[in-house]
């Protein structure tokens, strides 16, 4: 499941559009929505120490792992047991299995917080990606979470945050390399991904077992996610509106009258929690969304350059949410490109830790 789409509305004058090229260095149009005090930075560092945290290849939670060796094929596991019930995982090991502990790209799936699976098909961007992934003899992990209204906002993230810790104690039989871990995920899951690159311990999203164990990751494809849900620009996305009082309790952006919105929205942004030490970002945009507003991309982007970091933003021209064309064309960069930057993205910084 997927945002249901909307009639187009046209891109603000703040998104630039960047056409097919990698952009570096190309946001300054949002600047002067940042200015003043910036947030409370709570942040992980983007590389783990042997030995802490998951540092060390096969190092044990605060629970027992209870995998045995995971073979080549796709295999679905349970993982951390919150609100009563266990959620699963699909684990992707490339033929033949890795001998060693490889890096591994775990992919969170989206869905308005209210829907979606771990499924992806193979001729979609993520799924291209995890062929590229598993070709290079990496593994690739496809998570499902609990879903709104059932179980509100944080469940989403708590569930995601355990289940980066859950892949560490079980790095072993899982084949992975707990200091090389990244994480892409699309609308819902492009937030959810941005958190776990920024949002640290003292975000509070850490609940459950293995709670020695870091949630972090070490890059971040974010494709379309929110990144402020106290910003204006949710006022032109009545699909977002309708499902956050699911979610959240409310709707996104400013309280009544322009009053501040709730703390708990800024808690769930993820550029509340940008700092100097983020991961490396790729952050991929339809420059007409109208569920996922652009100003969103670009916010989260020029914030990252902001604190000193170098995020990638790709605009991608004539698209709307999920990279559906706006007006039954074609979009640019087209989906297999942006596939394949993605996928190239991911081994350049998870092969370089």
């Amino acid at each position: 499941m997927r945002w249901p789409l909307v009639g187009a509305v046209t891109a603000a004058a703040s998104i630039v559009l960047l056409g097919p090229a990698v952009l570096a260095g190309a946001l300054d149009s949002a600047s002067a929505r940042w200015a003043g005090t910036p947030p409370p930075v709570l942040r992980q560092p983007v590389g783990l120490p042997a030995g802490v945290a998951g540092g060390s290849p096969g190092g044990s939670g605060s629970e027992d792992s209870t995998l045995g060796a995971i073979g080549p094929g796709e295999t679905t596991v349970t993982y951390c047991a919150h609100g009563g019930m266990s959620e699963s995982l699909d684990v992707h090991e490339p033929t033949p299995p890795p001998t060693g502990a490889v890096p591994a790209v775990v992919y969170v799936h989206g869905g308005g917080w209210t829907g979606g699976d771990s499924s992806f098909t193979p001729d979609s961007l993520v799924g291209q990606v995890a062929s590229t992934i598993e070709a290079r003899g990496w593994v690739v992990i496809s998570i499902n979470y609990r879903l709104a209204p059932r179980f509100p906002w944080p469940a989403q993230i708590e569930d995601a945050s355990c289940a980066i810790r859950f892949l560490r104690a079980n790095a072993a039989a899982l084949h992975i390399d707990p200091r090389h871990i990244g994480a892409i995920g699309d609308s819902a899951g492009g937030q959810i991904v941005a958190l776990l690159g920024l949002a640290g311990p003292a975000a509070g999203f850490d609940v459950g077992p293995y709670a020695d164990q870091s949630s972090s990751v070490q890059s971040v494809v974010d494709l379309y996610g929110p990144s402020d849900l106290t910003a204006p620009d949710w006022r032109r996305s009545p699909v977002v509106q309708a499902v956050a009082p699911d979610v959240f309790g409310t709707t996104l952006g400013p309280g009544p009258s322009g009053t501040p919105a709730p703390a708990f929205l800024k808690a769930a942004s993820p550029v509340t929690y940008v700092g100097w030490r983020a991961p490396p970002f790729l952050i991929i945009q339809g420059d007409e969304d109208s569920v996922v507003p652009p100003e969103q991309s670009v916010e989260l982007a020029d914030r990252l350059r902001a604190a000193g970091n170098t995020p990638t933003l790709v605009m991608v021209h004539g698209a709307q949410h999920e990279f559906v064309p706006a007006t039954g064309g074609s979009v640019t960069p087209d989906v297999n490109q942006l596939a394949a930057e993605a996928a190239a993205f991911l081994v350049q910084h998870l092969g370089s830790l």
